[in-house]
């Protein structure tokens, strides 16, 4: 009689049975794991998120520079833009997370594998904190270098709470849009765009809109300032854990579609 395989042993033979099926149904994901390639996918995430925050917190700069020419409209679309931009152009290098919450989520999801995720962040705080440097080197230390921090009367919790919230919403899109029971393909940078947008025309009063830990932490090492810099990891890395759950309850375990989206396709 044969013995019962060891927990471990059956683990591996799963995941290495999951592995060959996404292979057979998505050929771009075998080359995840080819480390030629990963230069490439670290630069995608430092470049993408390096000009993610030269927008975020460069409209906040030039809105400083030029005493309030930049409107609360404009400088909320701007990072949308963006990262609709990005989305487009070379998501199917890295899967432009962007944002350490984003990453979380997706490990979380299962779509992406938890011994990438040190060099993604390192990645995204990278790229963050390089535009930081640069707007700092052009322009010096003007509006705080983009900085997010509560309103005005705002408290911390209050602001917490919004940036919890509002990255529930974020991820969300992204995870929907990831799955391939509700795939939109390039739509999907069309809905994550907006939502950033939509997210900061209502609520950037309150808590700056960041979503996103890179996005405020760069300003913060820059200006050596660190008051609230709990509010946007505790928030968002929140939301994005509760985001995934809801995920689960909406459409069960991840996808095939959701790798892809998490991994990229690069050749």
């Amino acid at each position: 009689m044969q013995a019962d395989k060891h927990p471990d042993n059956q683990a591996l033979e799963a995941s290495g049975t999951r592995r060959a099926l996404l292979a057979l149904e998505f050929p771009g994901l075998a080359d995840f794991d080819d480390p030629r390639l990963e230069w490439r996918r670290l630069f995608s995430e430092l470049f993408g998120t390096f000009l993610l925050v030269l927008v975020g917190a460069g409209a906040a700069v030039v809105g400083a520079i030029s005493h309030g020419a930049i409107s609360r409209p404009a400088a909320v679309a701007a990072p949308g833009l963006m990262v609709m931009a990005i989305i487009l152009f070379m998501g199917a290098v890295s899967g432009a997370h962007l944002n350490p919450a984003v990453t979380l989520a997706f490990s979380l999801r299962k779509d992406f594998p938890w011994r990438r995720v040190p060099g993604y962040v390192l990645a995204q705080l990278a790229g963050a904190s390089l535009a930081c440097l640069f707007l700092w080197a052009v322009y010096g230390k003007i509006g705080m270098l983009g900085a997010t921090e509560p309103g005005a009367g705002v408290s911390n919790w209050q602001a917490m709470l919004m940036e919890l919230v509002l990255t529930v919403g974020l991820v969300s899109t992204i995870l929907g849009t990831a799955s391939r029971a509700q795939n939109v393909g390039a739509l999907s940078a069309v809905a994550v765009g907006g939502y950033i947008i939509l997210a900061g025309l209502w609520s950037s009063p309150i808590s700056g809109t960041s979503m996103n830990p890179a996005r405020s932490l760069a300003p913060d090492l820059v200006l050596g300032r660190f008051g609230h810099l709990w509010v946007y990891l505790v928030g968002p890395l929140t939301g994005a854990a509760i985001a995934v759950g809801i995920a689960w309850l909406l459409r069960g375990p991840g996808d095939p579609g959701g790798a892809t989206a998490a991994r990229g396709t690069l050749d």
